[in-house]
C-alpha cells in the first residue's frame, strides 16, 4: 500500500538528460544505465495509465558559461563532443507522443516551453528522475516547485557524480519540495 495515488490526468514524468553524453560518465550511487533501466519501466508504466512523458536533453556546449570557482562546464581546449552527445540513449525509449525538451542550462523551465506543453495538458504534479541529481534533477525541480507544481521524486531513477551528492538531495533538498520515492512505490502508486 503506497501513501498516495498518482492522477494520469494530471500528472506527468520528467526524465532529464538520459543522453549519450552523460549516461556513459562515472556516477553514483546507479551507474546511467541502471537509471535508464528505472526510468523505462516508470515511462511505460505512466505511458500506460496516460500520463504524459517528458524527455529533456541539453546542448552541452551551448549550456550558459559564467565565472565559477568549479566550472562545469567543459573547458575552450576541449576536443569536440562525439556528434550523438546530446542525442538521448536509444534504450531511453522516447515513444511519439512523448514531450521532447531541449535546454541550453541545468534547469528545463528557463528558456523552454517545458511550462507551456505542461500546462496545456492540465499537468498539476510532475514525477522526477533522470541524470544528475544534484544538477539537472534538482534545478528542474526547484523551478518547477517556484511554479506551483507538485513534485515526486523517483530517487532509484536518477544519480549523480557522487553518492554524497546524490545523497544530500534526496535527503535534505527533495523532501522539503515534495515527495521521495522508489520506482517500486510509484508504479504501485499508478495502480501497477
Amino acid at each position: 500500500m503506497t501513501d498516495f495515488a498518482i492522477n494520469p490526468a494530471s500528472t506527468a514524468l520528467i526524465l532529464i538528460d538520459l543522453q549519450h553524453a552523460i549516461v556513459g560518465r562515472p556516477l553514483a550511487p546507479l551507474s546511467g544505465p541502471q537509471v535508464v533501466a528505472q526510468s523505462v519501466r516508470l515511462a511505460e508504466a505512466f505511458r500506460a495509465r496516460g500520463c504524459a512523458v517528458v524527455y529533456v536533453r541539453v546542448l552541452i556546449d551551448e549550456i550558459l558559461k559564467l565565472p565559477a570557482d568549479t566550472p562545469t562546464t567543459r573547458p575552450p581546449d576541449a576536443p569536440p563532443l562525439p556528434a550523438n552527445a546530446c542525442e538521448l540513449v536509444p534504450e531511453a525509449g522516447v515513444q511519439a507522443g512523448d514531450v521532447l525538451i531541449t535546454k541550453k542550462q541545468w534547469g528545463a523551465f528557463y528558456g523552454t516551453d517545458l511550462e507551456q506543453q505542461l500546462r496545456r495538458r492540465g499537468i498539476r504534479s510532475i514525477v522526477m528522475a533522470g541524470i544528475a541529481t544534484n544538477f539537472g534533477v534538482e534545478s528542474t525541480a526547484r523551478q518547477a516547485f517556484d511554479q506551483g507544481f507538485e513534485l515526486v521524486f523517483a530517487e532509484d531513477a536518477m544519480t549523480s557524480i557522487s553518492e554524497e551528492l546524490h545523497r544530500f538531495s534526496v535527503q535534505h533538498i527533495f523532501p522539503k519540495m515534495g515527495r521521495v520515492r522508489s520506482t517500486g512505490q510509484l508504479l504501485q502508486a499508478l495502480g501497477k
